[in-house]
């Protein structure tokens, strides 16, 4: 059990406000660790942090701002290596899919714009990397750390009107695999989860019970998933107990994608 000890190790989450961000944040600070929490706005990362702060006696830090540009990026590492001193562990969650075709169909279904298609990819792979660039150099320096990836079961199932956000995961995958292989001999491992239905109350409102029996019927295991259950996983890759673990993708679905 000694390897799975994190207390006092640091993890940065992007898009941490909501649904699954937020179950990952819930179960790290749980876990004994310091949390970093980012959100493009404060409406839902402040009161997180107040609540888990209170609930856990861990330290957790809302990050406002736009990690999708370099920019961004680079000033939320450094808020948290200024907060914390350290970084151990960077949670690129930060993603969402506009539902609209690739171009406009013949019934009329208007299709993405260019910015629409920027913004996508934007937030499903832009993101990711320019935190893990920020981060780097701090991580490969200390020799030691670990970057997990919120990929999607869309990356491995294509999907009408998807079609961005799913080039998006699957390239994250690619990124994955590559970026393990660089930063094996610092002792840096670099992992994506792959999550399939997992609803979230406060972006599916009065719709959410409605959309855990949809998935129900969809799903081999007959439920959806609970936000908090890619936390663990999240969790256990954070932990020492994998660190002989490097450039995988873990789907976690349910059995989705079987």
């Amino acid at each position: 059990m000694a390897a799975r000890d994190l207390e006092g190790k640091v993890m940065f989450v992007t898009g941490a406000g909501r649904g699954i961000g937020r179950g990952i944040a819930e179960v790290a600070a749980e876990s004994g660790m310091d949390v970093a929490i980012n959100a493009l706005t404060p409406r839902y990362v402040e009161e997180l942090a107040r609540h888990l702060g209170k609930e856990t006696g861990r330290k957790v830090l809302p990050i406002i701002g736009d990690v999708t540009t370099t920019g961004g990026a680079g000033a939320a590492v450094s808020a948290v290596l200024e907060q914390f001193g350290r970084l151990d562990v960077l949670v690129n969650n930060l993603g969402d899919a506009i539902g609209k075709p690739l171009v406009t169909l013949p019934d009329g279904t208007e299709g993405m714009t260019d910015e629409e298609v920027q913004r996508v990819i934007d937030l499903n792979l832009s993101a990711s990397i320019y935190c893990t660039r920020a981060a780097g150099p701090h991580l490969l320096g200390r020799r030691s750390g670990k970057v997990v990836n919120i990929s999607s079961f869309a990356a491995l199932r294509g999907g009408a009107n998807r079609v961005i956000y799913s080039t998006g995961k699957a390239a994250l995958t690619g990124f994955t695999r590559s970026l393990a292989l660089e930063w094996a001999p610092y002792n840096v491992q670099v992992n994506a989860v792959a999550p399939g239905s997992f609803p979230d109350p406060i972006t599916s409102g009065d719709r959410y019970e409605q959309n855990r029996a949809r998935i129900a019927g969809e799903v081999p295991a007959g439920r959806a998933g609970e936000v908090r259950e890619v936390g663990h996983l999240v969790v256990y890759l954070a932990s020492e107990a994998a660190d002989y673990l490097t450039g995988q993708t873990i789907h976690i679905d349910g059995g989705s994608t079987l």
